[in-house]
């Protein structure tokens, strides 16, 4: 019997295999994917169990934290006003948040936030939960606080802080944090199931995580990566429960544009699809132009830490990365988040991909990974 449910067009059928193989093969417990092909959906997979504790199964529109899939959200908004004439990715930040320009940021463009270049990995700063909630006294923090290195000689991931810098200059620009501008301008028209922020009419419905046995954990809560993934400590990770782990409404409900997303496959699959191609008869979000500066690359090889990961990183999204994140090709771009979700665009193959799960298996995880390489194969490649 199978554990799934919903569709694949012919020709696609391979997606849908490794998708019933990925709940024999690994401790998959819910997941969906979705992909659009020419702005016309063409996957659209899911199955298992939504929640563990009540059995809850997982139903077509089924929401789940995605983690910094959310950093792709927040980048598609940023393009978007770079290619509306609003933003000058490649100006001061400072032009647009004039309190930014103090303590050796004064040369730090939106292009090395997106590119994690920027020397603002994490805040010396120790918030309280509540006051990352509250957005404005991160984003005093962020004005106070001096680059680790020289901008733009180095780069490190930009956990938090990403989200939090481009949200403000979203916020400064549009009169919007970023959820919100995403919501107005391109979810809300497009009926994309995806939020920056969970509304309270959603949480009840929601996937809850699970940790896989195993999964490794984060170093000392000293360890600068520790300090990046958690704020200092004010979020868990990996804890999921309450208070303030990533099961916890409270924390879904806030405006996390780093890391804190909220999304279906069919949302942020969306996502790329209207970027890259346009659907429901709307136009492409972002030109070739637009995709072709974003893809770029900007940061790869060891980052400031001494690591290389493998991935390689474009202004804003994670681009090809056959060691670390393998797509399509030269003009994908998206993102993952962590636990193993992942979405991404190409406007070559024209194609938008999500997969979402709630088992969270971490670093090495194949799932997705396996997904892309039968998409590949349906599309020729």
């Amino acid at each position: 019997m199978e554990r799934y449910s919903g569709w694949a067009d012919e020709g696609f059928g391979g997606v849908a295999e490794v998708f019933a193989r990925n709940f024999e093969e690994f401790p998959e417990l819910g997941a969906a994917v979705t992909v659009f092909a020419g702005g016309r959906k063409v996957v659209e997979l899911w199955g298992g169990v939504a929640d563990q504790g009540s059995g809850r199964a997982w139903e077509r529109d089924t929401v789940v934290p995605v983690f910094s899939c959310a950093k792709g959200i927040v980048s598609v908004c940023a393009h978007l006003l770079a290619q509306e004439g609003r933003l000058d990715l490649d100006a001061p930040v400072s032009r647009y948040w004039p309190e930014f320009d103090r303590y050796g940021k004064e040369a730090i463009t939106c292009r090395m936030v997106l590119g994690h270049r920027a020397g603002v990995p994490v805040l010396d700063r120790v918030l309280t939960f509540e006051e990352i909630a509250d957005w404005a006294p991160v984003i005093r923090a962020i004005e106070g606080q001096t680059p680790l290195w020289e901008p733009d000689t180095s780069y490190e991931y930009h956990g938090h802080v990403f989200g939090f810098l481009i949200g403000e200059v979203i916020r400064r620009i549009t009169g919007h944090t970023p959820g919100a501008y995403f919501r107005q301008a391109v979810a809300d028209p497009l009926g994309l199931r995806a939020w920056i922020g969970l509304p309270t009419a959603e949480r009840d419905g929601r996937a809850r995580l699970v940790e896989a046995e195993g999964r490794p954990g984060m170093p000392g809560p000293e360890h600068l990566l520790t300090r990046i993934v958690t704020m200092n400590g004010a979020l868990a990770f990996p804890g999921l429960e309450e208070p303030h782990g990533w099961n916890d409404p409270t924390l879904l409900g806030m405006e996390l544009p780093g890391a804190g997303a909220t999304a279906s496959a069919s949302g942020l699959a969306g996502l790329y699809a209207a970027a890259v191609t346009g659907i429901e008869g709307h136009r492409r979000l972002l030109s070739r132009e637009t995709v072709t500066d974003a893809v770029r690359e900007i940061s790869s090889g060891k980052g400031w830490l001494g690591f290389d990961m493998g991935a390689r990183w474009g202004s804003g999204f994670l681009l090809d990365s056959p060691s670390f994140r393998p797509m399509l090709g030269e003009r994908s771009f998206g993102n993952d988040g962590a636990g193993g979700q992942f979405a991404f665009g190409d406007d070559e193959f024209g194609v938008g991909f999500a997969y979402v799960a709630n088992r969270m298996i971490g670093h090495g995880d194949a799932r997705a990974t396996r997904l892309v390489a039968a998409l590949r194969e349906s599309l020729g490649g």
